[in-house]
């Protein structure tokens, strides 16, 4: 971007906040609203009374809510038919997915609009039905549960962030808990359980107490399922040396003490590490497009890799199944399922998929 690209574009922008009485005029012509405030009904609430008192009758009323029902947020709405959920994903500006959720009441000229907003900020935009998790929060879910069963089966945890990251994600497990946070996973975790039942119903929950007990939350408090070496770059000849590794995290000692009690190592090898977390993920998606969270199969792969980085090589969850055949699929799933239990049975869509060697796309 030019200077004076850049010069117009920050133009456009007016800063305001609510000391200031100036800001309900400016207010009161926006199209679309989005509030981004923290995870908490009441103040939602709150926000979109205020919005609704200043702004026009046809303005657009977003929320980037990640884990409440939109149709919650719009329960006290005067025009509920402007509430729509725009799920963005972070860090905002690197990640293309966004998620747009309509509850049962948004207007489909909304959901048009969201839509196109999307485009224009150069996201990735899908429609999902208003569910706990939407879509990849809601298949993060079984990777959560299965990650916690394996992290008390292994004998180095280290070994599952290389199985996976070896697989194609762009980050393991326990990296990508740490990034987004130990205590947040966790409640997505919990929350998700009286939706999917058995489905997250295989990590022990003691164990995941005792980690949350023993202060673990994750890497921007210093306090991760890992711990990461410190920030300061190498100086002189180190600095120099293009062959030198890189300092690699380390299974976290206070993690370890805490899942003394629970762990129970055996021989886990890296292909079974892959094909348990990758099929929890996977099927869950299958879910999804058979509950009628997401739209089509082609949604779902393009929400899982910008989503949470699905091997982009693979095409996507659907396309990876269909590369492999459903049949053969519901095999390894079965095998699964008759070795771990019932949170590895197959989604009855890919069964009856199964019967023909049915795929995903055409």
């Amino acid at each position: 971007m030019s200077s004076f690209d850049a010069d117009k574009t920050v133009s456009r922008l007016t800063g305001v906040h609510d000391g200031m009485e100036s800001w309900k005029s400016h207010m009161a012509g926006c199209d679309l609203v989005i509030e981004a405030v923290f995870e908490n009904l009441a103040l939602k609430h709150k926000i979109v009374d205020q919005m609704e008192a200043v702004c026009k009758d046809t303005c657009i009323i977003a929320t980037n809510t990640s884990s409440l029902p939109v149709a919650d947020i719009a329960s006290k709405a005067k025009r509920p038919e402007n509430i729509v959920g725009m799920h963005y994903f972070s860090p905002v500006p690197k990640m293309q997915l966004l998620e747009i959720i309509p509850h049962a009441g948004t207007s489909e000229d909304v959901i048009a609009a969201a839509v196109a907003v999307g485009l224009k900020q150069g996201k990735l935009p899908i429609v999902c039905k208003d569910v706990p998790g939407f879509f990849v929060n809601r298949c993060l879910g079984p990777y959560i549960d299965e990650t916690i069963c394996l992290i008390l089966e292994m004998d180095n945890i280290l070994k599952m962030d290389k199985a996976m990251t070896a697989f194609g994600f762009p980050v393991g497990p326990l990296t990508l808990a740490d990034e987004a946070g130990v205590e947040v996973a966790f409640h997505l975790h919990e929350n998700l359980q009286k939706d999917l039942g058995v489905r997250v119903g295989g990590a022990n929950k003691e164990a995941m107490k005792a980690i949350l007990a023993a202060g673990i939350k994750g890497k921007r408090f210093n306090a991760g399922l890992l711990s990461y070496p410190s920030g300061k770059k190498p100086t002189g000849l180190a600095a120099m040396n293009p062959f030198a590794t890189k300092p690699q995290p380390k299974p976290n000692p206070v993690v370890l003490n805490a899942l003394k009690p629970f762990m129970k190592p055996t021989k886990v090898s890296e292909e079974d590490v892959q094909q348990r977390i990758s099929a929890r993920f996977v099927n869950e998606t299958i879910y999804c497009l058979q509950d009628g969270v997401i739209r089509s199969a082609s949604d779902g792969d393009v929400a899982a890799i910008f989503g949470i980085g699905f091997p982009p090589f693979t095409g996507g969850p659907f396309r990876y199944v269909d590369s492999i055949g459903s049949a053969k699929y519901v095999e390894q799933m079965l095998r699964l399922r008759d070795q771990y239990g019932p949170r590895f049975a197959p989604a009855p869509l890919l069964v009856d998929m199964a019967k023909t060697n049915k795929k995903f796309h055409k």
